[in-house]
């Protein structure tokens, strides 16, 4: 029986690419120069779509695929998928979730510790044989700083079980107040940025969500405040972000997502109060491993007649 033929958008990791080749017949789209040409070539065939979350799925990818069934996300934001046009033709979207949840949430701890304890500085400050000629200035502890969590979802609740850790007292704002979690709620993201000291972001990149944590969060966090981002770039309007942290109307910033990545705004360059990461929050060989898997698991429950795992709702 032929191999079932499958869109891989984007690049995985080399364990994912033997195991995706042994079980399909598999079309890399992101070597090609006409990508649109290629498509073309293949589209009456591909039944399956790889991608990734930063890459997505276009409502003109979906169209040009008149025989695809399931659409496949390696990872969980589907920001870049066009939902409506997957739905309006049946086809089911996947994602990991889960899975990488731990390793996010620790990037969120990575990076607050990274920016308030100026961590980076502290390694240059070494390196550079500039310790003779004396310390690092004072830098910022974590116990008993306020940490406001926009998006108390896995990810949310997570950081803030490691935050607690560090005897840090944990607040949120989120579309509804959750009933299992017993921190504070506040109603609106400016009251949450007023009464924290760090506002770490959490949410789902969603229409709603969309530039979020504007100019009037970013003033009610305050001179003495800190940003954290692991979700998306597109959550927070970056220009207010930008303009916030070059007139030092916020502390500083600890970000692992960014608008318009990999391709940065030039101007966090200059910035010496921002701790930047190339959006490694899922990063591990572990979390990587269990992504791909899943992402296999959720394909061969299609094939085999069977409902998919991780669907998105």
């Amino acid at each position: 029986m032929p191999k079932v033929e499958i869109l891989l958008i984007a690049p995985l990791t080399d364990a994912d690419h033997v195991a995706l080749d042994r079980d399909f017949t598999v079309h890399r789209l992101w070597p090609q120069d006409d990508k649109d040409a290629f498509i073309a070539s293949v589209a009456q065939n591909i039944r399956a779509v790889v991608t990734r979350g930063d890459f997505g799925a276009s409502a003109k990818l979906i169209a040009s695929l008149p025989k695809l069934e399931i659409i496949a996300c390696f990872g969980v934001g589907t920001d870049a998928i066009d939902l409506p046009a997957a739905r309006a033709r049946s086809i089911p979207v996947t994602i990991t979730p889960d899975i990488l949840t731990d390793d996010v949430a620790d990037i969120g701890m990575a990076l607050m510790l990274g920016i308030l304890r100026n961590v980076v500085a502290g390694d240059r400050h070494v390196r550079t044989l500039k310790w003779p000629d004396g310390p690092l200035p004072l830098t910022v502890g974590l116990k008993g700083k306020r940490l406001g969590i926009y998006g108390l979802g896995k990810i949310g609740m997570a950081l803030a079980t490691r935050a607690a850790a560090f005897g840090m007292p944990i607040a949120y704002h989120s579309r509804k107040p959750r009933r299992d979690a017993a921190y504070p709620f506040h109603t609106s993201l400016v009251e949450l940025a007023k009464a924290s000291d760090i506002l770490a972001v959490c949410a789902s990149a969603t229409a709603e969500t969309q530039g979020t944590v504007n100019a009037a969060v970013l003033e009610a966090l305050g001179p003495k405040g800190y940003l954290i981002n692991v979700s998306r770039g597109s959550v927070v309007d970056e220009p207010a972000l930008l303009t916030a942290l070059e007139q030092r109307t916020i502390a500083g910033a600890g970000l692992d997502v960014f608008l318009n990545e990999p391709r940065i705004d030039a101007r966090f360059m200059a910035l010496d109060n921002v701790m930047l990461q190339p959006h490694q929050g899922s990063g591990t060989f572990e979390t990587r491993a269990g992504m791909g898997q899943l992402v296999r698991d959720n394909l061969a429950a299609h094939f085999a007649g069977k409902p998919p795992l991780t669907p998105v709702g």
